[in-house]
């Protein structure tokens, strides 16, 4: 697994806010990655070459990527990876709730110590609590965490909106367009330019925002063409602009792209030192620098910047 430098853990435990009486001083239950990479688990030769692709994660697919008839195949694949050594964080993307396979997939790989379940087609904290007692009920350690898929369908893109998701095994939410364009029986999920239309922006926006608010990473959805490096640097850059944290990738050509698109520029490095240091004279709170009033905020921000430049 990626190792951070010291100081360097991202995200917060959820359901823990920080007041100015009651300061974090919690370790998050995990950390956040640039890229997580989707393999499918009943793939040898897949499984290999995401061994070897310099993600920071790699996702092993029990669900979508994976035929019927190969279902315990994957498990036993996923199991198998998760007992070797590896230089990245590694999750088990199980079946969704609903298809009654979710309980085989966590007893054939809890015991192994993933790093964390992707829960497809989660539709509110009910359905992550529901994985939570499995990973619990088949020996799952307490820092096994979980990513929720929360807009694959219409349902769950509503209570998304509405409620609060924050779990204590929740470490990351992340979205998806192309299950939500099947719920909708949406014909496309984007314009001529490639952009998202707006049901599919305003999921994008609410997983950001939903994330936020549960103290989480937020992850950014696949870019579908992976041949298009120049439209998944586009899309990868603004992700980054927004608050997203990574995005998910479906090619390991795709990860040092996305890589790249996370690294901060050198004038955001050059910022957000500047910041710390100003703010570090005054030591009061606020500061000054070219003329621009800096307050706590701009520190967080400031921290964000180069915990993504040392991780990079």
């Amino acid at each position: 697994m990626v190792q951070p430098e010291p100081g360097l853990r991202l995200g917060l435990r959820p359901h823990h806010r920080e007041t100015a009486d009651q300061p974090d001083d919690r370790e998050p239950l995990a950390l956040s990655y640039r890229s997580y990479l989707f393999v499918p688990a009943d793939s040898p030769r897949k499984l290999a070459r995401a061994a070897e692709s310099g993600a920071d994660a790699v996702i092993l697919d029990l669900e979508d990527a994976v035929a019927p008839a190969n279902k315990a195949a994957a498990r036993t694949g996923a199991a198998r990876f998760l007992t070797q050594p590896a230089p990245m964080a590694r999750f088990v993307r199980v079946n969704g709730l609903t298809t009654k396979l979710t309980e085989d997939d966590v007893a054939a790989t809890a015991a192994a110590g993933p790093d964390g379940y992707v829960l497809p087609k989660c539709e509110g904290p009910d359905d992550i609590e529901a994985l939570a007692a499995l990973i619990a009920r088949h020996g799952g350690t307490e820092s096994i965490g979980i990513m929720a898929i929360g807009t694959e369908t219409v349902r769950g893109l509503r209570r998304l909106m509405r409620e609060d998701w924050s779990h204590p095994r929740l470490t990351a939410l992340t979205w998806g367009g192309e299950d939500l364009s099947a719920d909708m029986g949406a014909e496309r999920n984007r314009d001529e330019a490639g952009m998202y239309l707006g049901p599919f922006q305003m999921a994008r926006d609410q997983t950001l925002l939903a994330a936020i608010e549960a103290g989480v990473s937020a992850v950014d959805a696949v870019f579908t063409d992976f041949r298009d490096e120049a439209g998944l640097m586009r899309e990868a850059r603004a992700a980054k602009a927004l608050g997203f944290t990574g995005k998910m990738a479906i090619h390991p050509a795709q990860v040092p792209v996305i890589h790249a698109a996370f690294r901060p520029e050198p004038a955001e490095v050059d910022w957000a030192r500047a910041v710390i240091a100003a703010l570090d004279v005054t030591g009061e709170g606020v500061a000054s620098l070219n003329g621009v009033m800096l307050d706590r905020p701009h520190l967080v921000r400031a921290h964000k910047i180069l915990e993504r430049h040392a991780r990079s």
